[in-house]
């Protein structure tokens, strides 16, 4: 099928029939059969991949680059983590079903995880939306899938393994799905997956050991709380509390003239776009440091800061990510941006597919009109290590992610058209295990082009020295100031 006329989620009530939504997804098989996607082939026309690396960087800190290609270039998986937009690239111009959802537009495995709800309960769901952005629902699918395959294969699971976990992810996604469309609409905007299921999980498909490991994560999850950020990013000196200066990884930035005041003024924009209990809440709390912090894979090179707050004394201190939104890697393939705001569209699509969301979380339009979201830094976030993962344990996981995924695509979509669409039988799980396998080919391909560009001299995983990162980001900051205090200036009186 090619790409829908209107990849905007519906606006308008819905009066359809179940019948007829069940219809309407079953005849999208005609168009684009659940087979396809197992027979995907790169397109003939595909880009240089090295070029597909480099063009998503442009206008990211350059002396930050080397990170992020030292990173990805330390794996097939750490690679497949960095190239959204390769993969974009590659679903966005294959045929697809033309049924519409939300998507993460990042649904590797290492991008969902156990996080603190507002009520402070436990739960697991996806929890990184750079690339969220309306979409053919398999997009995010297909992603979660070869991630699993591929990551098996970097733990060097037998083929067979491999194979299993992946289906495991397609088949849990495809059954819960199924399940989703059987609920009544608010019964299905309330389901999460949370601690009492994990713990249900690891005793049907674990053992008492397993139950135990659980309980342990989720202990590990708990004390994974804001003054676990706190202790590790800042230091008291002369009695008050600061960030620490660790260039390039975090870099502390000047707080005083221009850029103070900048960083007050968009922390009051902030605070007055958000729901009024929050604005209250916010209002006890007062900007007292900030830095500039790498994160992710991906994500390097992007602006992104922690700000550190106090509220009552000095022990009520809080730390929030600012961290820049650009184009979604899938909105080239989508008919073009669907948002004027880049963080708006972050936002939107977190709080669409969350089960329940940050309460911290919002979004700015920064000097020189960057876009950048905020949201509570940590919170009780823990994702599993990969590498230490047992086939049993992947499996398991795997079975949280296909669960979690269905679930944000049953909120944000039509759970009944997705249903009709992948129907009972087992085609679109071998369907999506087949193209987990093709897929891992191409990304192998694609890592040895990419480290051979390193070895080439073509891109460069050589960071500069510390003091230079250190000075470009302390620059572009204090510009970013004189700026501010320049428009600051030039606006009408009264």
């Amino acid at each position: 099928m090619s790409a829908p006329k209107n990849w905007n989620l519906p606006t308008t009530t819905r009066k359809a029939s179940v019948a007829e939504r069940l219809a309407e997804g079953k005849a999208a098989r005609k168009d684009h059969p659940r087979s396809a996607l197992g027979q995907w082939s790169p397109n003939a026309d595909r880009p240089d991949v090295v070029k597909m690396v480099l063009d998503q960087e442009v206008n990211r800190v350059p002396e930050l680059l080397p990170i992020r290609h030292a990173r990805m270039a330390a794996s097939p998986f750490a690679f497949y983590r960095g190239g959204a937009s390769v993969m974009a690239y590659d679903l966005g111009t294959y045929s697809n079903s033309g049924i519409v959802s939300q998507l993460c537009g990042d649904a590797h495995l290492s991008n969902f995880g156990v996080f603190g709800s507002p009520d402070r309960s436990m739960i697991f769901d996806v929890n990184d939306f750079d690339e969220t952005h309306p979409g053919a629902f398999e997009w995010d699918v297909a992603r979660m899938v070869a991630s699993f395959l591929i990551a098996a294969q970097e733990n060097k699971f037998t083929q067979e393994e491999a194979q299993a976990i992946a289906r495991t992810a397609a088949q849990t996604y495809r059954e819960s799905m199924m399940s989703y469309a059987s609920m009544n609409d608010l019964d299905q905007w309330y389901s999460r997956v949370d601690a009492q299921y994990l713990m249900d999980l690891a005793q049907t498909e674990g053992s008492a050991k397993a139950v135990k490991n659980m309980g342990r994560t989720l202990d590990k999850a708990r004390s994974r709380d804001r003054w676990s950020a706190i202790n590790k990013l800042t230091e008291i000196v002369d009695g008050k509390r600061q960030f620490l200066n660790q260039p390039p990884l975090l870099a502390r930035l000047p707080m005083t003239g221009a850029v103070w005041l900048m960083v007050q003024t968009q922390f009051e924009q902030y605070r007055a776009a958000m729901l009024d209990d929050r604005r209250e809440l916010l209002r006890r709390y007062h900007v007292i440091d900030f830095a500039h912090k790498v994160v992710g894979v991906g994500s390097v090179g992007l602006r992104a800061f922690v700000v550190l707050l106090q509220g009552r004394d000095e022990n009520d201190l809080l730390v929030l990510q600012v961290k820049e939104a650009v184009q979604s890697a899938l909105s080239p393939y989508t008919g073009g941006p669907l948002f004027t705001d880049e963080g708006h569209r972050v936002v939107a699509g977190q709080r669409m597919m969350q089960a329940a969301s940050d309460v911290f979380l919002g979004y700015i339009t920064g000097i020189g009109g960057r876009h950048f979201y905020l949201r509570q830094l940590r919170d009780m976030k823990w994702s599993p290590i990969i590498s230490n993962l047992t086939p049993k344990a992947m499996n398991g996981y795997a079975q949280l992610c296909g669960k979690s995924l269905a679930r944000g695509h049953a909120r944000s979509g039509d759970s009944v058209m997705i249903a009709g669409y992948l129907g009972s039988s087992d085609t679109f799980d071998t369907s999506l295990v087949d193209f987990s396998q093709r897929y891992a080919e191409q990304v192998h391909q694609d890592f040895a082009a990419f480290t051979q560009a390193i070895t080439d001299g073509k891109i460069s995983t050589t960071m500069s020295e510390t003091s230079a990162v250190d000075s470009s980001l302390h620059t572009e900051t204090q510009a970013a100031g004189e700026a501010y205090e320049q428009y600051q200036a030039a606006k009408p009186k009264g």
